[in-house]
């Protein structure tokens, strides 16, 4: 046993839809007694790529002692559930640059006679990349990896030498301090904006900050539970016009979005809203 990230189910949120089951092409998840459940420890390589496609917010990841992640005992099952499935697990791993488990998949496939999917894997890639993890370590979620980014021109022009103006009129900004009673959330334009798209998105004032009311949260590190009722409160008390989510591409951040529309339902409100996905890069996805 080893102490790794891995995917916790709260089966009193958890209504059965299924979702979550075609996302989560290692197998680790089953729909038994109308209930998602982990059936193995080592199916489960604890990324997280499942929690966006909850309607319930019933899927968290959490930290605890479970049997490391087995590519090999994975692969058995992935094969079993034909060709798509088996290119949509070798790109989960890709994008996870875990080459390591990439290399014992493709080597299976090899052995066991299947075709292996092009899915763009450079094998020369592994040189640059960070150290994978040692046997039974925990496997890094992509958004959690670190890495260098290369600056694009989507930086401020050079020629720009004045200082950049906040476009913030709201404050507090955290979801956890926010008062539901506080004036300025009256017939507001919002913005629910997740922590890291802050230090992403270079033109965060001006292009999503600007004539907004200012939240941000954190739906893998904080208890999304917790801020689906704050915002229910929020959203129950005010007449909100519109709301903006940003949020960033990696797994870990998509349950923003469905953070939002549970809190909406709880509330019984239907407020329009607009998704934006910032890539690590700075981009607008």
């Amino acid at each position: 046993m080893v102490v790794r990230e891995i995917i916790k189910i709260d089966e009193e949120k958890c209504n059965g839809c299924g979702l979550c089951i075609p996302n989560c092409p290692e197998g680790a998840l089953q729909i038994i007694d109308g209930k998602a459940r982990m059936i193995s420890d080592l199916f489960c390589d604890g990324l997280g790529a499942c929690i966006g496609y909850c309607p319930e917010g019933a899927i968290l990841v959490e930290e605890r002692e479970a049997e490391p992640y087995n590519e090999r005992i994975v692969m058995d099952n992935v094969v079993k559930q034909g060709a798509n499935t088996i290119k949509a697990h070798l790109q989960h791993m890709l994008d996870h640059k875990e080459f390591e488990y990439l290399d014992i998949a493709i080597d299976y496939l090899k052995e066991h006679g299947f075709d292996v999917p092009d899915v763009g894997y450079v094998p020369e890639v592994k040189a640059e990349a960070e150290p994978v993890p040692e046997p039974g370590a925990c496997a890094t979620c992509v958004g959690e990896e670190p890495r260098t980014i290369k600056v694009t021109g989507i930086s401020i022009p050079k020629e720009n030498t004045g200082r950049v103006s906040s476009t913030l009129e709201t404050w507090p900004v955290q979801l956890k301090l926010i008062n539901p009673a506080a004036g300025y959330l009256k017939n507001s334009s919002m913005l629910i904006a997740a922590d890291c798209t802050g230090f992403a998105y270079p033109n965060l004032h001006q292009d999503f900050i600007k004539d907004r009311v200012t939240i941000i949260a954190c739906p893998k590190l904080d208890d999304a539970n917790y801020y689906v009722d704050k915002l229910a409160e929020i959203f129950s008390n005010n007449d909100v016009n519109d709301i903006t989510i940003l949020m960033m591409e990696v797994p870990c951040c998509f349950g923003m979005e469905n953070v939002v529309k549970v809190a909406m339902q709880k509330a019984g409100k239907s407020i329009p809203y607009k998704k934006h996905i910032i890539k690590v890069d700075g981009s607008i996805k």
